[in-house]
């Protein structure tokens, strides 16, 4: 039997690398919801546009995805919390792992900030499309929220490292760089 580390890649197909690398083909500003309806999966902009997935079916496989306008300011709130640098590209990972992995972005911002966990069990891409900064996630099968280095449920923003209260988040502790397929759980 393979050591633990060589049955990722015999247990999971790969498909997903070759579909971040060339998602621009994949992804469609619409003007408006109604236009993206037939999307796999969809993020809604401030300004009514959707951005929607037009991917292949990816057996075992879940994809999110999340935009937001590039030149959009941060909030201040936010801004004092994570700082702005690079700020968009940031949220936009951290909120695709929060919806691969079904957690509230509040209980997200307590463990990661706007950080993403090293481990394999999603892969992304950050990238900008036109005005927006978009990122594309996926996630292998069920269990990703409850794999290694993952913590999620009743205790997810408790135990070492865990501050309670409304203002808590810690600062992002990882510089991601963006453009490329990355791991982030």
């Amino acid at each position: 039997m393979p050591p633990p580390s060589d049955l990722r890649s015999v247990v999971r197909p790969r498909p997903v690398p070759a579909l971040l690398a060339a998602a621009e083909r994949y992804l469609w500003v619409a003007a408006d919801a109604a236009q993206s309806a037939d999307a796999a999966t969809r993020s809604h902009l401030d300004d009514g546009r959707c951005v929607g997935w037009y991917g292949p079916p990816t057996v075992g496989w879940r994809v999110a995805i999340d935009a937001e306008r590039a030149d959009a300011p941060v909030p201040p709130t936010l801004a004092g919390r994570f700082g702005t640098a690079d700020f968009w590209a940031r949220w936009t990972r951290a909120e695709c792992c929060c919806k691969l992995a079904d957690v509230p972005v509040a209980l997200w911002w307590r463990r990661y900030g706007l950080g993403t966990p090293a481990g394999g069990a999603v892969l992304w891409r950050t990238l900008r499309v036109a005005d927006l900064v978009v990122t594309v996630g996926f996630a292998s099968g069920p269990g990703f929220a409850s794999g290694p280095g993952f913590a999620s449920g009743p205790g997810f923003a408790s135990g070492p490292g865990f501050a309670s209260g409304p203002d808590t988040a810690p600062e992002p502790r990882i510089a991601l760089p963006t453009g490329r397929g990355h791991s982030c759980l």
